[in-house]
C-alpha cells in the first residue's frame, strides 16, 4: 500500500477504492498529512494540469473532485489543530438572484483539495451577506459566481461594499458570461474562466 494507490484511485474517479485505501493507509499508520499531500491534493494537481490540457472536462473533472472529497472527509477528523492549518480562507457563493451552483461546488471542491478553508455559502446570496461572513471568518478571498448576466451587477454591489468595510480580503470573480474585462471594471481582484485557474489564482492572491 502506498499514497500513490490514492492517487491513482482519484484519477480513476473510483469512490468506493478511494475510501478503502485512505482508511488502509490510516489502518498502517501513515502520516495524515502524507496522505492529504501525496495522494488527495497532488491528484486534483494532476487533475487540474489535464484539464487546462484539453485532455479531462468538466463531468470528468467534477467527478474527481467529488472522490477527492470523500477520502478527505475520512481524514478530517483526525487532523490535528497544526495538520489542519489551512492555506487561507475562501467565502464562496453564487450572487443574489442566480441559483446555479455546479460550476461554484466544483471550485469549491478543489479549493479545499488544495489545503483551503471553505465557506460555501451556497446560491442566491445577498452582497451583505458574503462581507459580513467574510468579516466574521476572517477570509483571504470572496469569490464570487454568476451564470447570468442579469445577476453580475451583484457583482459589482458586493465588491464595492467590501470596500467600503475596508476588509483585508480580496475579491475574485468567475463564471460563464464573466470575463477579465468585467473584473476590470468592477475592481475584482481576480477572474479565472474555470476551477483549476481558480486554485492558481486563490494561491498568487493568498501567498
Amino acid at each position: 500500500m502506498s499514497t500513490q494507490e490514492i492517487y491513482n484511485a482519484i484519477l480513476a474517479f473510483d469512490e468506493v477504492s478511494v475510501k478503502a485505501k485512505v482508511r488502509a493507509e490510516l489502518g498502517a499508520g501513515t502520516d495524515i498529512q502524507t496522505i492529504l499531500d501525496d495522494g488527495l491534493v497532488r491528484a486534483m494537481d494532476i487533475v487540474g494540469e489535464r484539464f487546462s490540457a484539453g485532455d479531462l472536462f468538466i463531468p470528468e473533472m467534477l467527478k474527481s473532485a467529488q472522490v477527492m472529497k470523500a477520502g478527505l472527509e475520512l481524514i478530517k477528523p483526525l487532523l490535528t489543530t497544526d495538520q489542519s492549518r489551512s492555506k487561507g480562507t475562501v467565502v464562496i457563493g453564487t450572487v443574489k438572484g442566480d441559483q446555479h451552483d455546479i460550476g461554484k461546488n466544483l471550485v469549491a471542491m478543489m479549493l479545499e483539495g488544495a489545503g483551503f478553508k471553505i465557506v460555501d455559502l451556497g446560491v442566491d446570496v445577498e452582497s451583505e451577506v458574503f462581507v459580513k461572513t467574510a468579516a466574521e471568518q476572517k477570509a483571504d478571498v470572496i469569490a464570487l459566481s454568476s451564470l447570468l448576466t442579469t445577476t453580475m451587477p451583484a457583482m459589482e454591489q458586493t465588491i464595492r461594499i467590501t470596500k467600503a468595510a475596508n476588509l483585508a480580503v480580496k475579491t475574485i470573480v468567475g463564471g460563464a458570461p464573466v470575463s477579465q474585462a468585467f473584473a476590470h471594471q468592477i475592481e475584482a481582484d481576480g477572474y479565472s474562466a474555470d476551477a483549476p485557474g481558480t486554485v492558481k489564482l486563490v494561491k498568487e492572491l493568498v501567498g
